[in-house]
């Protein structure tokens, strides 16, 4: 029986995901045995992410959405580096990789987009009971933006520590989290809520009728980032890191949980 248009988008995108899972797997216990595998692990994440989202949503809007995550996300990280706002004062290393335009690594939009995508998708299944209510707007924007503060928090120690794609310069704050100061958190915060402002009319699903069953694709790209994150400053000897992100992996799974069972 053929496939639908639907049904092959949903294989895809699991195939993708399955994909990205030995590729972080290799990356992690054998380094070196696929030079470039970090490039290719970052854009099995983005492609999945846009992918999933694209199964509820048309393409084009799926794609202007994400284009304007990469965009106030990268130019977020390329004004830090030049001034210091609004994340802190940082310098991109040689390891992230070419730069877009001469001044953002092209991964740092990607990791835009797959932060703010599932951090969305986990949010949407958290708030299954609330989908009715009033403000029901306002709560996904809200949540969205605390889970990618949460993802942020996560990704620090394993991007600045161990693959060392960025280091962060000292501020007059003696307080760091693995060398990112809390302002680097309060910026990345106020970023995700307005790349939220700006692309949640895009997210909107217009078509009448019953809404879709939950995708728990994205909770899987979101806890596997984290999974990914945790064995990375694991292996590192991090043991802090590991610690935070095994709570945060925690809340929002409690949260999940009672989402996916309503």
């Amino acid at each position: 029986m053929p496939l639908s248009g639907a049904k092959f988008l949903d294989v895809l995108t699991w195939a993708t995901a399955v994909l990205l899972g030995i590729a972080a797997l290799v990356e992690l216990f054998a380094p070196g045995l696929a030079p470039g595998l970090d490039a290719v692990i970052i854009l099995l994440a983005a492609g999945a992410s846009v992918a999933t989202v694209n199964k509820q949503l048309p393409l084009q809007n799926v794609l202007f959405a994400a284009a304007i995550t990469a965009l106030i996300g990268g130019a977020a990280h390329g004004l830090s580096e030049r001034t210091g706002i609004p994340l802190g004062p940082l310098t991109f290393v040689d390891t992230a990789g070419p730069r877009l335009f001469n001044s953002v690594p092209w991964i740092v939009p990607l990791l835009w987009v797959i932060a703010i995508f599932n951090s969305r998708g986990v949010a949407r299944l958290i708030l299954r009971p609330w989908r009715r209510v009033k403000n029901y707007g306002y709560l996904l924007i809200a949540l969205t933006t605390a889970l990618a503060l949460a993802f942020d928090l996560a990704l620090e120690p394993f991007a600045a520590r161990v693959k060392h794609l960025w280091r962060w310069q000292p501020t007059k704050l003696a307080v760091t989290w693995h060398g990112a100061s809390p302002l680097a958190f309060l910026g990345w915060a106020f970023v995700a809520l307005l790349i939220m402002a700006f692309i949640t009319p895009s997210l909107i699903r217009k078509q009448p009728g019953a809404q879709p069953p939950p995708d728990y694709t994205p909770v899987v790209l979101w806890f596997g980032a984290l999974g990914f994150f945790a064995l990375g400053v694991g292996l590192a000897g991090f043991g802090s890191a590991v610690a935070v992100d095994a709570v945060l992996a925690a809340v929002a799974g409690v949260f999940c949980w009672r989402g996916a069972k309503w």
